[in-house]
């Protein structure tokens, strides 16, 4: 059975459809999926600019009902759920099925967030006249997720969008469209009007280009490559619309002489591998003063020798597959780059074989690495992770702020003094101090800075700064 688009209310079959493969195991197909056309996009569009004027102005219990509904199902399917998530993108399932009750959490907070709707009366500077500030909707908003957190993206994406009286135009990565189908069929049988959310799954060169050429989208919010990024933001820039954009990260894990080794050790694997290092806000860097360098790398490659790598929803894996071939190639191919760069790979990299066909790979550490090495400034997006050996915290503090980019900052230390030094300078959206740099809250903003992210934060009451509007009215007594 082909899972179809949603537009306006109604399952469309696509012209094609694409086949969806378990990164564990190639030969098993988790569903093929319908391909949505540039025409689908553009009808998508349509229908959500004329739910709009209703569902913009209908009322917070309407709103709360539909997402809390939403929340529930998802909370009460989430070993399903998970499953089908660690089956279609690989990561393992207790990973798979903690993501969806995230997804569920966070439509939960967005429900409530529907009955705090707020504003402000204030007094003019002018006598006998009142003001009042309130925020309105934005109008269509479109929807562009990544393959990395096929269901917790999507929803931290829609559920503020729906809280705050936006329609939707939802275009999930085409390489993991089965937990963002899933999400989507919970929100159309939760009650949602017609047209308010519309699924459109297909190639981003086609649908996501419809979606950037369309003067009726009013704000677009992505999560995804710079260089997309980029091109989402030319065009937004044309249509005098907003956009979000969450992109690359080169995070940095410092560890000081001073920190407690184990502690160290375990958010840096943490960091680095877990979620096959497919994170944007993993660890490749880990940039560790001289006094401790020896023992935490000698630490890491005890640590990473217990490491089980094997099929996503095996009993016992921690780390699973990459994603697909292609970014499998692309993490081998920085293994060599590394290599050539003059570091030493001190373990790992090497491609593994399980009992069915996968994308397999041995978390690799690479040693004598320097921060100017390509390995150390380009995102790779995998498991591989370098240890840049500093002399000072001060030193550590300069590297880890040197990158492009600035998401997530983290640092190992037992010292109070380094530790609030460090979370006031690290050039991050994001700090943590003696945990990894992956894993945040679903109740607070996330986001980074440079060449990471541009516009407002995702996530908890942050979110209505990007899918709201402000209006001042003045009133005369």
């Amino acid at each position: 059975m082909v899972q179809k688009n949603l537009i306006d209310g109604e399952w469309i079959a696509g012209s094609e459809a694409f086949r969806n493969i378990n990164p564990s195991d190639t030969n098993d197909v988790v569903g093929e999926y319908a391909r949505a056309s540039a025409e689908d996009a553009r009808a998508a569009i349509a229908a959500a600019k004329a739910a709009f004027p209703a569902w913009s102005r209908s009322g917070i219990l309407e709103r709360h009902a539909i997402l809390r509904k939403t929340a529930d199902e998802i909370l009460a399917r989430k070993d399903e759920l998970g499953k089908l998530l660690s089956r279609e993108e690989g990561k393992t399932l207790a990973e798979g099925i903690g993501e969806t009750v995230r997804a569920g959490q966070i439509f939960d907070f967005f429900a409530g967030e529907c009955l705090r709707l707020a504003g402000e009366v204030l007094p003019s500077a002018r006598p006998n006249i009142g003001v009042e500030i309130t925020r309105e909707p934005v109008g269509v908003v479109g929807i562009i997720t990544p393959w990395n957190f096929p269901i917790a993206i999507p929803a931290w994406k829609i559920a503020p969008a729906l809280c705050y009286g936006n329609t939707v135009v939802f275009k999930p990565a085409e390489l993991v469209p089965g937990s963002s189908w899933a999400i989507v069929d919970i929100l159309h049988r939760a009650g949602l009007p017609k047209g308010v959310l519309n699924l459109v799954m297909g190639k981003g060169s086609v649908v996501g280009q419809a979606m950037l050429d369309s003067p009726d989208i009013h704000a677009i919010t992505f999560t995804g490559s710079t260089g997309t990024g980029k091109r989402v933001a030319l065009a937004s820039v044309e249509h005098n619309r907003k956009y979000q954009l969450e992109m690359g990260g080169k995070n940095p894990f410092v560890v000081l002489d001073d920190a407690d080794l184990n502690v160290s050790v375990e958010a840096a694997v943490n960091s680095a591998f877990f979620s096959t290092g497919q994170r944007c806000t993993a660890s490749s860097r880990l940039i560790v003063t001289e006094g401790i360098h020896d023992r935490f790398v000698a630490a890491m490659g005890e640590r990473m020798k217990g490491l089980v790598i094997d099929d996503a929803l095996k009993a016992g894996t921690q780390i699973g597959p990459v994603v697909d071939e292609s970014q499998l190639n692309q993490d081998t191919d920085y293994i060599a780059i590394g290599r050539q760069e003059g570091a030493k790979l001190a373990f790992g990299g090497e491609l593994l074989k399980r009992a069915t066909p996968g994308f397999y790979l041995q978390p690799a550490l690479f040693t004598e690495a320097t921060n100017a090495m390509r390995i150390s400034r380009e995102e790779i997006f995998g498991p591989v992770a370098s240890v840049i050996r500093v002399k000072d915290y001060d030193e550590a503090l300069t590297v880890a702020n040197d990158t492009p980019f600035g998401l997530s900052s983290g640092i190992a230390t037992t010292s109070l003094k380094h530790a609030t030094h460090f979370k006031r300078n690290a050039e991050a959206g994001m700090v943590m101090v003696n945990l990894p740099t992956a894993g945040v809250d679903f109740h607070v903003p996330f986001g980074g800075r440079k060449g990471s992210s541009h516009g407002s934060r995702e996530q908890g009451r942050y979110a209505a700064e990007f899918y709201t509007t402000v209006k001042t009215a003045y009133t005369l007594a």
